[in-house]
């Protein structure tokens, strides 16, 4: 009876089961919903800020573990330099190799950040060295310059104090703007930089290039107004009879400057215009012809008294390039010597002396031409007034006397004083770059 139940009861439940199986399936799944959703809830949320907190953390985990390799590397690195310079070669080489076997490159590394160190304490040194200058200049400024009615030449008369001080300060010329793989013209002392310059202006008195290179900072503006450079070139224009520039001019420079002068770093050019009468044609006698002549004529000076002079009709620029030597190819070119007196300067030239064969028959010929024809030896007295032109120093050369001496070989001397006209117009200063490309000898 009891299996009998069991089996009925058994059999009621299974279909009682079979016919609430979808019901129960939801109810498991709704509760699944549930509970996942109660764990989402419980479980931590991600947030994206987290996230980036959590990379940045780890990549900064990562550097500081190059970092301190890097420095375990640097740190090998200098004891096998000190190794290196106690005599323990063995030993260094052990300490390099461990450091290249860390950072391949770590003695290019090092290198750098020692490079990079010396740099930010010479612009620290130097940051010192301006506020300080300020400073002293402040309080020289409350002590010294308390009146309001102080003129503008004063403080022009100080900057070379101000700038001397400064350099004097930093015991170097100058200071390299950039990054330098090579010896920077700074690491050059004073004395050499001074006769570098002796280079630059050189024998032929270029103090153009000498302005030039003063423009560049303030050591160089120093280094050009060295008091020594400035003698030398007054005593090469003016002679060793100079004199002293006090009291008339405030130093060598000022004299060079204001005193009148010759140009030595282009030639002194006038073009010479006029109407000349022609020849009338067989074929018309009542036409008259007239032909408008052309022509130059080019002074060059050197420093040392030699003068060339040139009268020609060609290109500029072949004349200009012919007197580039002191001993010139062209035959037609008069050669002589001037002296600077004051704002005048007196020019004696002559023709150059052909070369001739010593030959019997070349001789012979020679001799026949000057019995039939004596032309007689020229000299050519000149002299001229040194000028300004517009707002151009010493750049004009006027016209005062103009003789011709010529004597014959009997011993007669003819003395010829030309007329200055319109024929000889007043000289023009005009710089030629290719005089001052080369230099062939310091100044002295």
């Amino acid at each position: 009876m009891e299996h009998q139940e069991f089996s009925g009861d058994d059999e009621g439940d299974v279909g009682d089961d079979d016919s609430s199986f979808p019901s129960n399936n939801e109810d498991a799944l709704n509760s699944f919903r549930e509970k996942w959703q109660r764990e989402l809830e419980i479980s931590p949320k991600r947030d994206p800020v987290k996230i980036k907190q959590q990379k940045s953390l780890n990549s900064s985990v990562s550097e500081d573990d190059t970092i301190s390799i890097e420095n375990k590397a640097k740190h090998l690195f200098l004891k096998g330099i000190e190794h290196e310079q106690t005599g323990k070669l063995y030993e260094a080489i052990q300490f390099y190799k461990r450091a290249v076997q860390l950072v391949p490159d770590i003695e290019f590394r090092l290198y750098e950040s020692t490079k990079v160190k010396n740099q930010r304490f010479e612009a620290d040194e130097r940051l010192h060295s301006l506020d300080d200058k300020n400073r002293e200049d402040d309080r020289t400024d409350e002590h010294e310059y308390s009146d309001d009615d102080d003129d503008d030449d004063d403080d022009n008369s100080d900057l070379f104090f101000k700038l001397s001080k400064i350099v004097s300060r930093n015991q170097r010329v100058c200071f390299p703007r950039f990054e330098q793989n090579t010896t920077h013209i700074s690491a050059l002392p004073m004395e050499i930089v001074l006769y570098i310059l002796r280079w630059v202006v050189s024998s032929e008195l270029d103090l153009r290039s000498l302005e030039m290179f003063s423009r560049v900072c303030r050591g160089f503006y120093i280094s050009a107004r060295d008091a020594e450079i400035w003698r030398l070139a007054c005593v090469r224009v003016w002679g060793v009879n100079c004199g002293k520039f006090e009291p008339q001019y405030l130093s060598w420079r000022d004299m060079y400057l204001q005193r009148p002068r010759l140009r030595y770093n282009g030639c002194y050019m006038s073009k010479t215009t006029y109407l000349r009468h022609g020849e009338n044609s067989f074929q018309d006698q009542f036409y008259r012809p007239w032909h408008l002549v052309e022509y130059f004529r080019y002074l060059r000076f050197f420093p040392e008294g030699r003068a060339l002079m040139l009268t020609s009709t060609d290109d500029a620029q072949l004349c200009v390039n012919s007197l580039k030597s002191r001993t010139p190819r062209n035959p037609t070119i008069l050669i002589g010597h001037y002296r600077l007196r004051d704002n005048l300067v007196t020019l004696i030239l002559k023709k150059q002396e052909l070369k001739t064969n010593n030959s019997n028959n070349n001789q012979y010929r020679r001799k026949r031409r000057e019995l039939l024809h004596d032309s007689g030896e020229q000299t050519f007295h000149a002299e001229f007034e040194i000028q300004n032109h517009h707002k151009k120093v010493n750049s004009q050369l006027t016209w005062l006397t103009y003789i011709i001496y010529t004597k014959y070989k009997n011993g007669e001397e003819v003395q010829t004083r030309l007329n200055l006209g319109m024929r000889y117009p007043p000289f023009r200063f005009s710089r030629v770059k290719s005089y001052t490309q080369e230099s062939e000898a310091p100044l002295q």
